[in-house]
């Protein structure tokens, strides 16, 4: 068998209960699954399409302020000041704008 993305098969054939390298695939019951090649090849373009397309939120995700400074801002806001939420929303938009979502 040839090494197949374990994801495809899956994206393919949901029924695939097991995958094992060299062995083959096998629904619940044990039987084997013959692949058609086209199918998981069309499965892996799709992940590896939204991979793509969501590809900026991953971008984004290590350079978004935390949350301890989000709840610190909001504290801060709901007293009244609110100098440190808009420090963190201008954070925020300065990473979205590193990163663009596509359209």
């Amino acid at each position: 068998m040839k090494n197949y993305n374990h994801d495809a098969i899956r994206k393919a054939y949901p029924n695939a209960a097991t995958i094992e390298d060299g062995f083959g695939v096998k629904d619940a019951e044990g039987n084997p699954i013959t692949l058609d090649q086209t199918l998981v090849d069309a499965a892996a373009a799709e992940i590896q399409a939204e991979l793509d397309a969501t590809q900026y939120q991953r971008n984004r995700q290590p350079e978004y302020p935390s949350l301890a400074t989000f709840a610190d801002a909001y504290y801060w806001a709901q007293k009244g000041d609110n100098t440190k939420m808009d420090e963190y929303v201008a954070a925020c938009d300065a990473v979205k704008a590193k990163y663009p979502k596509p359209e």
